[in-house]
């Protein structure tokens, strides 16, 4: 394991008033080695922190969207039988 400084910079706070945080995180070596390529590892990593997080909060809504779809699925199947009954009746046979 390698231990890394990191100040964490966010899209705001990479304005003109930069606001950060100093953060010590443990990575592993394989991690820290691959770090090195870049020269700003504390933008590099506050990017895919943010990336990671966003997708993260996509999933948890994408999962609520589809448990709402499915919970919702008979009622919504109900009033479409509903509908089709009541144009189907007005239809001459």
């Amino acid at each position: 394991m390698c231990i890394i400084y990191l100040i964490i910079l966010s899209n705001q706070q990479r304005s003109d008033q930069m606001n950060t945080k100093r953060l010590n995180i443990t990575l592993p070596e394989k991690i820290a080695e691959a770090l090195t390529e870049y020269n700003n590892k504390s933008k590099f990593i506050a990017e895919a922190l943010e990336e990671k997080i966003k997708k993260d909060k996509k999933e948890k809504l994408d999962a609520r969207l589809i448990e709402g779809y499915k919970n919702e699925y008979g009622s919504d199947k109900k009033i479409n039988k509903d509908w089709e009954d009541a144009t189907l009746e007005s239809w001459p046979e």
